[in-house]
């Protein structure tokens, strides 16, 4: 009986079933007293409320929470202050959450994003940063700022956005949710990111452009035993939909940590898009069964690439060993193989589940892996050849101008759109749950999500937030973001100092790293003097 009651009973809806319980008894106590006018009234009123709730299109929560939703909006109409107190996250990254949450709903709403009063931050913090701006601004002609990603052996380049939708699978997002995603990315030109989950078919229905992630599972690319299968990669690969093909190492948030969706969840559509069979145990392994050496890392990429039809293909990873990043630079070096890109994700990224240990604790912060890997690639001579992409945690204009400074050509953000999606941070992602109805297979929640909305909300979010980015490089006097650098970046380093990340940050020389020559670094540069000889190319984590 409880798991029946459990399965059934709607229990978001105990409000409005108890409302509409009461306004019968009073209905039924009118007719036969002709009394209590006033009380049949007030249920009546909030019996229509909860019914417009349920029929309208702009809010998930109400659609979810017919009535009983309202009180959020209701504290977050009456002061900052109280709806803080309330309805934020008690953790250390919640004066983060409420401030960047509040810019991407005022953009994606298509709402103002400008503030009275002027800054409202800690300018005294000793990781306070800022733009530094000209006396002379620059006129640029439009926002819609583009990076050609394919080296000379990638026969179908693609200009991606500057800024575009990180890997979420479908399976840890909901149908409905994918499609807003991809319809928003389809109406504002920029690309959507499958996540490991591969391409189902919410992700074709509206055409936007994909990145396809190709995970350890190979999921949508796999043979029966979970081996990778050419013939079902090449046989979605050479779709013109699929842009570019990612190999997926590893994910910030739980990076060398496998993953597996129990069988109860895996439901027809899913098992569709993974190729996997129904109601069975989907186990993604923590490691890649078809290399096993940063060599055959770069055979695997150049293969993709073949079956692609020459689309462009690199690999995503946060770093973790540096010897083992340096091995992969190094068989760049050997098999004469060079990626057309690399994804680099920040520890500090977000997933619906991980082990807490490894969302605090394991990868390299965003910043340190993205400097280290294009400090690698120019000392090789290779970072004009190979197209840089971050993620982790980048939401404003402001992260995306850091990160191309940081030396990253392109942003992907997961938060942000999620954001942009309605998301109020819940943290129910695991529970199926979502009161929003973006990270739950419920059909019934999803439910309140409307894509057509939504989708609309994805777009304005990218556009805006690249007319921000416009709007900041003006002021710094710069005509394109490849001109932004780190000068152009200070941080407050004490009470008394700021330094520009310039300074702060190492720069290593150009071509510092080919053959023996010694190495030659204009600022610290001490993990390449600890790490760099002893990296091997043809094994994972041996030093020789």
């Amino acid at each position: 009986m409880i798991d029946f009651v459990n399965r059934y009973y709607p229990a978001r809806l105990t409000v409005f079933l108890l409302v509409l319980l009461l306004f019968a008894v009073n209905s039924l106590g009118l007719l036969l007293t002709g009394h209590g006018w006033l009380s049949w009234l007030f249920w009546a009123v909030l019996l229509a409320v909860g019914v417009f709730d349920l029929r309208q299109s702009h809010h998930a929560i109400l659609r979810n929470y017919p009535i009983i939703g309202h009180l959020r909006f209701l504290l977050e109409y009456i002061r900052p202050e109280i709806r803080q107190y309330f309805i934020e996250s008690e953790t250390e990254s919640a004066p983060f959450s409420r401030a960047q949450r509040s810019l991407v709903y005022a953009r994606a709403k298509g709402q103002s994003d400008k503030r009275p009063f002027g800054t409202q931050i800690d300018l005294q913090s000793s990781r306070y940063e800022w733009l530094t701006h000209s006396m002379n601004p620059s006129d640029i002609a439009s926002a819609d700022f583009r990076v050609r990603i394919g080296t000379v052996h990638c026969s179908q380049p693609y200009d991606i956005s500057l800024f575009n939708v990180s890997a979420m699978s479908f399976g840890a997002l909901s149908a409905n949710a994918v499609l807003a995603l991809n319809k928003g990315a389809k109406l504002g030109g920029f690309a959507h990111d499958t996540g490991e989950g591969s391409i189902s078919r919410h992700h074709r229905t509206h055409g936007g452009d994909l990145i396809w992630e190709i995970g350890s599972g190979y999921f949508g690319c796999r043979n029966d035993d979970g081996t990778f299968s050419e013939e079902r990669f090449q046989a979605q690969a050479v779709d013109p939909q699929v842009k570019m093909v990612e190999v997926k190492l590893s994910q910030g948030a739980k990076p060398g940590h496998g993953g597996v969706l129990l069988g109860p969840k895996v439901t027809e559509e899913i098992a569709e898009a993974r190729g996997v069979p129904v109601g069975v145990d989907c186990v993604s392994p923590s490691a890649h069964s078809s290399f096993d050496s940063p060599e055959g890392l770069l055979h695997f990429v150049q293969r993709l690439r073949e079956l692609s039809g020459g689309k462009p293909t690199g690999f995503k990873f946060c770093v973790g060993h540096p010897w083992e990043w340096f091995a992969v630079a190094k068989a760049m070096q050997t098999t004469k193989i060079i990626p057309d890109f690399i994804v680099v994700d920040g520890a500090e990224g977000g997933t619906g589940a991980a082990p807490l240990e490894f969302s605090d604790h394991m990868g390299m912060p965003m910043v340190e892996g993205l400097r280290l890997v294009h400090n690698t690639l120019v000392g090789l001579n290779l970072r004009d050849q190979i197209k840089l992409g971050v993620s982790g945690k980048i939401i404003s204009a402001f992260d995306i101008a850091r990160a191309i400074a940081l030396g990253a050509d392109w942003c992907n953000s997961a938060r942000g759109f999620m954001f942009a999606l309605g998301c109020i941070q819940a943290q129910s992602c695991h529970t199926g749950k979502c009161p929003t109805g973006i990270t739950t297979q419920d059909p019934l929640r999803q439910k309140a999500l409307v894509v057509t909305d939504k989708a609309e909300r994805v777009k304005n979010f990218h556009h805006h937030t690249l007319d921000a980015l416009k709007e900041l490089l003006e002021a710094t006097g710069v005509h394109s973001p490849s001109q932004i650098s780190l000068r152009h970046i200070m941080r407050r380093t004490s009470a008394t100092e700021s330094r520009p990340l310039s300074e702060l940050y190492p720069s290593i020389v150009p071509g510092s790293l080919i053959d023996a020559r010694p190495l030659d670094l204009e600022a610290g540069g001490t993990i390449f003097e600890r790490h760099w000889q002893r990296a091997d190319p043809s094994a994972w984590g041996a030093l020789k």
